[in-house]
This record gives C-alpha cells, sequence and structure tokens, in this order.
C-alpha cells in the first residue's frame, strides 16, 4: 500500500507490504539514480514478504530534488542527506501502527548502502543491515560505530567494488560477511543473481531480526 513517510518535515513516497505475522520490517535505502520503483529491490522485497518480513521501499528524495537530480547528479552521492532520510524512516517505521515494535532491519544498494550504515551508526532500532553490490565506503567513519549484524554481498565480476567492500568490511566492528555471487556484475542482472541475494537477505535477516 501506498504511504507517506515524514521525514522531519519532508514528504516521502513510499510502499509498505505487510505480510500476515511479520516477523520484523526492512526498509529499503536504494542506490544512485534509482527509486522505490527499482526492479530489483521490488524483486528483493517480494521475496522478504515470503519469508515473513513487512517491507518499505521508499523514495529518498522528493519529486523536485529527483528532477534537480536528474540535471545535477549531486544529491544521488549526498551520503549524508540519504542518511538522514533512511534514519528518518527508521523512526517512522517503530511508530506506524502496522510495523510498530517489529525489530527493524535496512537493505541498501549502491550509494544507499552507505546511508544505510551512517543511519545504522546512529540508532539502537536497526538490528541488520544487508548491503546489495553497495558502496559502504562512503560511510567513512561511520562503519566504526555500526552495531547492527552486516551483510556485504557482491558480485564476483564486480571486481572493483569487491575490493571497496573488504576494505570497508575491515573498519567494521560489528559482526559482518562478505558474500560473493560469483559470476555477478554490479547489478546482478545474470540469471540467479537477484535470487541468490534475496536467499542470502532473508537468511540474514532470519538470524539477526
Amino acid at each position: 500500500m501506498a504511504v507517506s513517510v515524514d521525514a522531519w518535515g519532508v514528504d516521502l513516497a513510499a510502499d509498505l507490504g505487510v505480510p500476515d505475522e511479520p516477523a520484523g520490517v526492512v526498509v529499503f535505502a536504494h542506490g544512485s539514480g534509482s527509486s522505490r520503483h527499482s526492479g530489483r529491490n521490488r524483486s528483493v522485497a517480494e521475496s522478504l514478504r515470503r519469508d515473513g518480513f513487512a517491507t518499505l521501499l521508499m523514495d529518498l528524495l522528493t519529486e523536485r530534488e529527483e528532477r534537480e537530480d536528474r540535471v545535477t547528479g549531486h544529491l544521488r552521492f549526498d551520503i549524508e542527506l540519504l542518511a538522514e532520510r533512511v534514519a528518518a524512516s527508521v523512526e517512522w517505521t517503530s511508530r506506524y501502527p502496522a510495523t510498530r515494535g517489529l525489530p527493524i532491519g535496512l537493505f541498501g544498494a549502491s550509494t544507499g548502502a552507505a546511508a544505510a550504515l551512517v543511519a545504522a551508526a546512529g540508532t539502537y532500532l536497526v538490528k541488520a543491515v544487508v548491503s546489495r553490490g553497495g558502496r559502504p565506503d562512503l560511510a567513512g567513519s561511520a562503519l566504526a560505530r555500526v552495531r547492527a549484524p552486516t551483510l556485504l554481498i557482491v558480485g564476483g565480476r564486480d571486481e572493483q567494488v569487491l575490493e571497496l567492500n573488504r576494505a570497508a568490511a575491515e573498519r567494521l566492528a560489528t559482526v559482518h560477511r562478505i558474500e560473493v555471487v560469483e559470476g555477478a556484475t554490479h547489478l546482478f542482472e545474470e540469471p540467479g543473481a537477484l535470487d541468490e541475494v534475496a536467499r542470502l537477505a532473508g537468511a540474514w535477516f532470519r538470524e539477526h531480526l
């Protein structure tokens, strides 16, 4: 169902899906140039709902900001702004009647993974983080403050991002793991690659939520 997330005075469009008796809720932070309509994230979200998790897919930018970003491209790399929006969505999720009291996880892709980690570093509400083809290195000094168990999923053929993930993992002080999906490139477009991402994410959230 369509909902509006109040991100401290900014209304962000979102889609909330809640299965019967959810075990937790996963908030999605999309990557650069994407939105809540991302086919890859929606596919993973659908799998997580089958696993018994509620999902919140949201736009991290308003329509006006999206139009501006399509021209300048700078907001999609404003990790501080995106992290504030993710943190606000976590607070909103913790209060919304359908998800209140559920353990909260974050699923971030590309630059959204950095925003998710920065947000997680600032709150005890986040109990687990999963990154898909993410740029956790852009979370900077926040990496050392993340308390939520963190799974970094990277394509085996996404060599540069894999190295960035390995370097970022060394800065994580919490429980963490890197999972390499062999044969997959950055967007996990290869047959079965995204299914493997969904399987790994579901297992991580089941363990830690």
